[in-house]
């Protein structure tokens, strides 16, 4: 609308105007030499504006023939500039969905209309990568390299190319020239600190470290936890050779983290070794209150080496004082307390998690057992219980377990990565394969004293049997291998130890009966076991059972009481999951 109004504004001032000059009087001679003409004043005027668009229009003409094969060339190169930069989108949507085939034909138009793009070279590299071909995708790289906007892409693309061709030297080589040329480049940075992790040139990682703060590629609370993982992992190494490193750098390490564990132990263990023990009780109480673990209660009983159980014992009942309700604190009453003798204290501190316990938690009770009754049998079932418990936490990151504390992932060489967790592959999955619990085990634990069974003669043997019902149940791999070899174990036998009564006839008709079907047979059990002492048969008995059928056959007599006093040699960063119990051999 404005418009419109502008235009007719425009028309009505050119009228206004043209007829100003058609009233004007006067006339306009011009003379040059012998020519002469005369003319009034309007035609002048209008023959003036005409001469001038007649000029103008001229002008025009030249100036467009002119400019003409200028104007063609950068049409030319619109046209190729536009062909280059749809080839290259749909390059780039190629490669995302993994179309090798349409990527490498939109890489090749792209790099025939626009060879010179960054985006043409990216896509031609990732084309080739995509591909597999990794000399294709080297060149590529190698040119965005040379050029000052791809400098940084092409090197990262050289980077990965060597990582890929495992050459860790050339990947390092690349990686240092990258951080020198760009100092704030977070992949250049990541990958030097990685190598240098790797090489276990912690001084050296350290001051990348330095230079990542400087750089503001991490912030001040990581710089800090970083710093302390590297200074732990250095104390650690030179704990040998550099006592003076290794203490200051674990002290400083424990004053940047105090709930980092590793360093709060070697911290404690320094000032211990100083006469500062109360300043390493300081220390490892408060790592202890921000998350109990067993490598802290370890170092917090042993601070002054030579103590007694007992004193060792009072020492862990004021450390877990700090935090009393906790499966940790439980754990570390526990072992103190069988290593004093106090087995009914240690029995107090798990019966918590005798329901459904974990593996360190069944060998404890089997250490209770052995030490405090000298019942082996229960010993034993604990210690078959253990292998189907629930996992503990132990060191993991990215899915690889440690037996100890690792400064630097092995998978992705991420820095500070180990976490003291359950690991993933442990954790129960929505559909798992239940193993039921052996029924004899479940009531030789459940039984509260030693009458529960009572004690047979030496030369007397003992059958106990499971008395038949109608009711199914799953059989345990097992048990169904000790089913299927009991025919074996018959054939052998003499005929007649069948044939000691009518009744045990009967019951063993019925036993043979289930023993002869498949592995794959369900096998009636019973609810509730009830067990039955007989006098062995003056003729060679049938099977002696003297113990559990999916028992692994340890010899009583042949296992000596020191097994189960011993205490095991596991690394220390794993001392509190199996330590000081060992099942016979």
């Amino acid at each position: 609308m404005l418009r419109i109004i502008l235009f007719l504004v425009i028309i009505a001032l050119a009228a206004a105007g043209a007829a100003w000059v058609a009233e004007q009087p006067g006339e306009v001679v011009l003379s040059w030499n012998a020519w002469r003409a005369e003319m009034r004043l309007p035609v002048f005027i209008l023959g003036l504006a005409g001469a001038i668009v007649a000029i103008g229009l001229v002008w025009a003409i030249i100036a467009a023939l002119w400019r003409a094969p200028g104007r063609m060339k950068h049409g030319r190169a619109a046209r190729r500039s536009g062909r280059a930069q749809r080839a290259i989108t749909q390059g780039l949507l190629a490669v995302g969905h993994g179309d090798a085939a349409a990527a490498r034909s939109h890489a090749t138009a792209a790099r025939r209309h626009a060879p010179h793009d960054p985006l043409a070279l990216l896509l031609q590299a990732q084309s080739a990568q995509l591909e597999g071909d990794r000399d294709g995708a080297r060149r590529a790289f190698l040119a965005m390299a040379g050029r000052d906007d791809t400098k940084s892409l092409g090197m990262r693309g050289l980077y990965i190319e060597a990582q890929r061709a495992n050459d860790p030297q050339a990947a390092l080589a690349i990686a240092e020239e990258a951080l020198r040329l760009q100092p704030n480049a977070a992949w250049a940075s990541q990958a030097v600190l990685g190598f240098r992790c790797a090489r276990a040139d912690w001084t050296g990682a350290l001051e990348i470290l330095e230079t990542n703060l400087s750089s503001g590629l991490v912030d001040k609370k990581a710089f800090r936890r970083q710093r302390a993982v590297l200074l732990t992992a250095r104390a650690l190494d030179v704990e040998d050779s550099d006592e003076s490193l290794s203490r200051d750098s674990a002290l400083e390490a424990n004053k940047l983290a105090p709930t980092l564990v590793p360093a709060a132990v070697l911290a404690a263990k320094c000032l211990a070794g100083t006469h500062q023990v109360r300043r390493a009780m300081k220390v490892l109480e408060a790592a202890w209150q921000a998350g109990p673990h067993p490598d802290l209660a370890e170092a917090y009983a042993h601070l002054k080496p030579g103590d007694p159980p007992a004193t060792r014992l009072a020492r862990i009942e004021n450390l877990i004082g700090k935090k009393p309700v906790d499966f940790e604190s439980a754990l570390a009453l526990a072992r103190a307390g069988i290593d004093a003798g106090e087995f009914a204290k240690a029995r107090r501190a798990l019966e918590p998690f005798l329901d459904n316990p974990t593996q360190r938690v069944a060998m404890l009770m089997a250490e209770i057992e052995h030490g405090e009754r000298g019942d082996t049998a229960k010993a034993r079932a604990w210690t078959l219980r253990a292998i189907r418990a629930l996992p503990d936490p132990v060191w993991t990151a990215d899915g690889y377990v440690s037996d100890h504390w690792r400064p630097v992932s092995p998978v992705t060489g991420r820095l500070d990565a180990f976490q003291w967790q359950v690991p993933l592959a442990a954790l129960p999955a929505k559909k798992t394969v239940v193993i039921e619990d052996n029924p004899f085990h479940d009531a030789l634990i459940a039984s509260s004293g030693p009458e529960a069974l009572p004690a047979a003669k030496a030369d007397e043997a003992v059958m106990v049997t499971i008395e038949p019902v109608t009711e199914a149940a799953v059989v345990t791999p097992k048990q169904a291998e000790v089913a299927a070899a009991e025919p074996e174990i018959a054939a052998d036998k003499p005929k007649g130890a069948s044939d000691t009564g009518k009744d045990s006839g009967k019951e063993s008709g019925k036993g043979a009966s289930a023993t002869q079907a498949g592995p794959d047979t369900v096998i009636p059990m019973p609810s509730t076991p009830l067990f039955h002492r007989r006098p062995a048969p003056a003729t060679a008995p049938v099977i002696p059972i003297v113990r559990a059928p999916d028992d692994p056959g340890v010899d009583e007599e042949a296992a000596p009481e020191e097994d189960f006093n011993e205490r095991s040699t596991a690394p220390g960063g794993q001392s509190g999951s199996w330590r000081g119990y060992h099942p016979p051999r």
